[in-house]
């Protein structure tokens, strides 16, 4: 039994699976929560990359809008927290602190970079949810 010519769909033309998200999404998505690495070359790109992301795709993609919302969300967190740090720096106790902040950061991105990329929904700890 063979399909005829006319109707052999290639792979490109294929619809997204039913109820899954498309590697169109999961990869913006993963663009989203990576965007936030540019705050090691561009003061305040933590945040103005995954905002530019999330602006750009978040009415054309479900997906990259729900996990743009969560970048965006904590890495305003981060920075919240990150001037508190700086405050506390007067106490000493904000260099240990900005120190773990950092690493807690980067931590999550990636393993939020890694979720996105397999498509799995993910939600950053300790998040205030500023953007619904």
């Amino acid at each position: 039994m063979s399909v005829p010519p006319d109707q052999i769909v290639p792979p490109s033309m294929t619809p997204p699976p039913v109820g899954g998200v498309s590697p169109e999404e999961r990869q913006w998505a993963l663009f989203t929560h990576l965007s936030a690495l540019i705050g090691f070359f561009i003061p305040f790109g933590n945040l103005i990359g995954p905002l530019v992301l999330w602006l750009i795709k978040k009415d054309t993609l479900p997906y990259a809008n729900s996990q743009g919302k969560e970048a965006v969300n904590f890495n305003i967190t981060v920075a919240l927290a990150a001037v508190v740090c700086a405050v506390l720096c007067l106490v000493v106790i904000g260099f240990f602190l900005l120190i773990a902040l950092f690493v807690l950061w980067l931590v999550f991105v990636i393993m939020a970079t890694v979720n996105a990329s397999n498509g799995v929904a993910y939600r950053y700890p300790m998040t205030i949810r500023f953007i619904q």
